[in-house]
C-alpha cells in the first residue's frame, strides 16, 4: 500500500508529464488535422464519382450511335428434338394492337333473305300487308331496335361511300379479320308482337333462330374458329334467346346483359350498343326558362323483374308538384307527347324496365333533358370515351323509393348546373344518332375493332385447351355491374 501511494505521488509530480493546457492544445490540433483530411477525402471522392459518370456517359453515347451489332450466326441449326422456329413469321402489329397494319377488315355474310329482308315482309304481312316480288325494296319498320338495320345498311354501301369508318368492308372472306352476321333478330322477335292468337302470319321467331344456327354451322368460316371471330347483333334483350348458348363465342352487340348469364355475355367480349332513339332531337338553346316541368316520364308503368320499380315510382311521384309521370305505350301519338314532354322538362326519369336499360335514356339525351337513372345494374354504351356522370344523375333504387327524396334532390340542382349538363349532352349526342355519318354506327364499329386482340387470343387458346365440363360457369372476363351505384350529383 505504501509503495502504491509513493508511485502515484511520483507520477503526478513528474516533470515530464504534460499539463492540462498542453493536452487540450494537442487535441485541438489533431481535430483540425482530421477535419482537413476529411474535407480532402470528400472532395477526392466527389471528383472520382463525377469522372466515373462522365466515362460511362461517353461509353453509352458511343455504344448507341457508333456500335454495330455482330451478325447473327444463322448456320446454327436446332437440335432434332427442338422446334424449328426459324421460318415462323410473326405479323406486324396494327395501331390497335392486332394483326397487319391498317383498319380491321370485316366481311358481311350475304344471308338468305329469310333472315333479313324477308323479316321485313313477315312484319308487314302480320299487319295486313301484301307480299311483294322483290323484298329488297321493302323499308325497315321504325322501332327502338333499328340498330340492326343501320349496321346492315352501312356494310351494304360501296366502300367508297364509307369514308371515315373505323373498319374496312371486304368482299373476300379470306381477307377478313371479322365476320358480321346481319340477322334482323330484334325485328324477328316482334313480328307477331301484340297480335291476338290466330291473327298473325304464322311466323315463328324460334324457328328462325334454329334455322340461323343451322346455317352458321354449315359455314366454313364459322366452323374454322368456332365462331370467335364473328359478330352478331341481338339488340332486344330477348333476341336469339333460344340459341344464345350456341352462338355465345361470337361478339354479341347487345343493349344490356339483363337476360344473359356471365358465361354468355360480358363487357370484355361483347359490345353495349344504344337503342335507336324515337324522340325528335331538340334543336333549341340551352336553358331552363322554357322547361317548366321538373321531372318527366312517359312509358309502360307495369314491367316484370327489375322493372317493378316503375309502379312504385308512379305511386310516389304521381302527386308531386311540377312532376309529369304518365303510363303510355309505343304509338305515333304517344311519341309526339313524349317529345313535347322531354323538350319542356329539366329532368327525365329513366327507371329500369324488364331489363336494366331502356330507350328512354337516349331519348332524353337527344332532348337535352337531364337523365335521372334509377337502375342499379345498368350498363351503358361507349363508357371508354363517355363519362355519364357529366350529364346524368344516378340515384340508387332504395334511395329513389323514399317518399320525397327524389324531387328534393332534383330541386337542389341549380339552373347553372342544369345548363352544364345540357352542354355536356350536346357534346356527346352524336354517339346516339344512327343517322349521323360520324355517329353511332362508326362508334359501334370502333368498339368491335377493339375486340380483335382478344378474339385472336381466344382463337389460339381454344386450339390447345382441354375441354372440361364445369359445374359452374367459368368466365375469364369482367362481368356486368352487380355492385350498385352511388347516389350523388
Amino acid at each position: 500500500m505504501k509503495t502504491r501511494k509513493s508511485t502515484t505521488s511520483r507520477h503526478h509530480s513528474s516533470p515530464s508529464s504534460p499539463s492540462v493546457s498542453n493536452i487540450a492544445t494537442t487535441q485541438q490540433q489533431n481535430l483540425a488535422s482530421f477535419a482537413n483530411m476529411a474535407r480532402k477525402s470528400s472532395l477526392f471522392k466527389q471528383t472520382l464519382i463525377a469522372t466515373a459518370f462522365f466515362i460511362l456517359a461517353i461509353y453509352a453515347l458511343f455504344t448507341t450511335f457508333f456500335h454495330t451489332p455482330l451478325p447473327v450466326d444463322d448456320t446454327v441449326s436446332p437440335s432434332d428434338d427442338a422446334a424449328d422456329v426459324s421460318s415462323v413469321e410473326f405479323p406486324e402489329r396494327r395501331a390497335d394492337g392486332s394483326g397487319s397494319v391498317g383498319k380491321v377488315k370485316v366481311f358481311m355474310y350475304d344471308l338468305p333473305h329469310k333472315f333479313t329482308y324477308g323479316l321485313i315482309q313477315q312484319h308487314g304481312l302480320a299487319r295486313g300487308g301484301s307480299p311483294v316480288d322483290d323484298v329488297t325494296t321493302l323499308k325497315y319498320p321504325g322501332h327502338q331496335h333499328m340498330h340492326e338495320w343501320f349496321l346492315f345498311a352501312d356494310l351494304a354501301r360501296p366502300e367508297s361511300d364509307r369514308l371515315g369508318s373505323p373498319i374496312v368492308k371486304v368482299t373476300d372472306p379470306e381477307e377478313a379479320d371479322l365476320f358480321y352476321v346481319p340477322v334482323f333478330s330484334s325485328l324477328s322477335l316482334i313480328v307477331n308482337a301484340g297480335r291476338p292468337p290466330g291473327t298473325g302470319s304464322g311466323y315463328s321467331d324460334e324457328q328462325m333462330q334454329e334455322e340461323l344456327v343451322e346455317w352458321l354451322n354449315g359455314q366454313e368460316y364459322w366452323k374454322r374458329n368456332n365462331g370467335w371471330d364473328h359478330v352478331i347483333i341481338a339488340g332486344d334483350p330477348n333476341a336469339l334467346y333460344r340459341v344464345v348458348d350456341r352462338i355465345k363465342n361470337a361478339v354479341l352487340l347487345v343493349a344490356d346483359f339483363g337476360r344473359l348469364r356471365p358465361d354468355q355475355g360480358s363487357l370484355v367480349k361483347d359490345v353495349i350498343i344504344p337503342y335507336s332513339h324515337r324522340i325528335s332531337t331538340y334543336t333549341g338553346d340551352f336553358g331552363v326558362e322554357e322547361r317548366k316541368t321538373l321531372l318527366f316520364f312517359m312509358g309502360n308503368r307495369y314491367r316484370k323483374e327489375g322493372g317493378k320499380i316503375r309502379d312504385l315510382l308512379f305511386q310516389i311521384l304521381e302527386s308531386e308538384e311540377d312532376v309529369i309521370i304518365k303510363h303510355g305505350t309505343q304509338s305515333r301519338e304517344n311519341r309526339r307527347a313524349a317529345s313535347h314532354g322531354m323538350h319542356t322538362s329539366k329532368f327525365c326519369l329513366n327507371p329500369a324496365g324488364d331489363t336494366p336499360s331502356a330507350c328512354r335514356l337516349f331519348d332524353a339525351i337527344v332532348s337535352l333533358c337531364v337523365p335521372v337513372i334509377v337502375s342499379d345494374n345498368i350498363e351503358l354504351p361507349f363508357e371508354d370515351i363517355i363519362d355519364y356522370k357529366k350529364f346524368s344523375v344516378f340515384v340508387e333504387t332504395t334511395a329513389a323509393l323514399k317518399p320525397g327524396y327524389l324531387v328534393s334532390l332534383l330541386r337542389q340542382v341549380s339552373a347553372e348546373k342544369i345548363i352544364e349538363y345540357q352542354k355536356a349532352m350536346k357534346e356527346v349526342k352524336r354517339y346516339y344518332d344512327y343517322t349521323d355519318p360520324n355517329g353511332t354506327v362508326n362508334e359501334i364499329w370502333r368498339q368491335v375493332s377493339q375486340k380483335l386482340p382478344l378474339i385472336k387470343l381466344m382463337i389460339n387458346r381454344d386450339k390447345r385447351l382441354v375441354k372440361m365440363e364445369l359445374s359452374e360457369p367459368n368466365c375469364s372476363c369482367l362481368c356486368s355491374n352487380q355492385t350498385g351505384i352511388i347516389s350523388s350529383l
